[in-house]
């Protein structure tokens, strides 16, 4: 990838979901296809390097000790995903949609996701079996799992 910064299209999507132009269920919804997209264009191109980060992602998630933390590792887990497809556009949107659930996030307030250490690890058998099926299931049934309970949230909030 040449060098340059992904910045206009981040703050451009920020900006979007902060005008309401982008609802929160929009950002969840295309959280999860995107990332369908992007699992499976990994199981193709990922490499051992690639496979390495996801791990120290996943360990560094797993010792985070604070939601805040664990967050971003999160977060950060689909941006080397998406870096794994070898595809600039693909990493530029999926840290746009990172940055922006960030400050979804943070509006709707921490919560308790135990489930999703778990998923990444087996999502990574998945990954390294260069089994897309299986790895895009299991990560569309986490991503599921978070976006009802994130609008769940969400809908609480709006409510009070």
């Amino acid at each position: 990838m040449r060098p340059g910064s992904s910045g206009v299209i981040v703050n451009g999507l920020r900006d979007l979901y902060h005008l309401g132009a982008i609802t929160p269920q929009q950002l969840t919804e295309a959280r999860v296809w995107m990332s369908e997209i992007v699992v499976r264009i990994a199981c193709e191109r990922a490499t051992d390097e690639d496979f390495a980060a996801l791990d120290a992602n996943i360990d560094a998630a797993a010792k985070a000790p604070d939601f805040d933390q664990r967050a971003r590792h999160n977060r950060e887990f689909h941006v080397i995903l998406a870096r794994a497809t070898r595809n600039p556009i693909m990493v530029i949107t999926m840290e746009s949609i990172m940055a922006v659930f960030g400050n979804f996030i943070a509006q709707i307030g921490p919560s308790d996701n135990t489930f999703i250490l778990p998923s990444r690890r087996r999502f990574m058998k998945h990954l390294r079996a260069r089994d897309a099926a299986a790895a895009a299931a299991e990560m569309k049934k986490a991503l599921a799992r978070l976006q009802t309970k994130y609008m769940d949230q969400w809908d609480a909030r709006s409510a009070a």
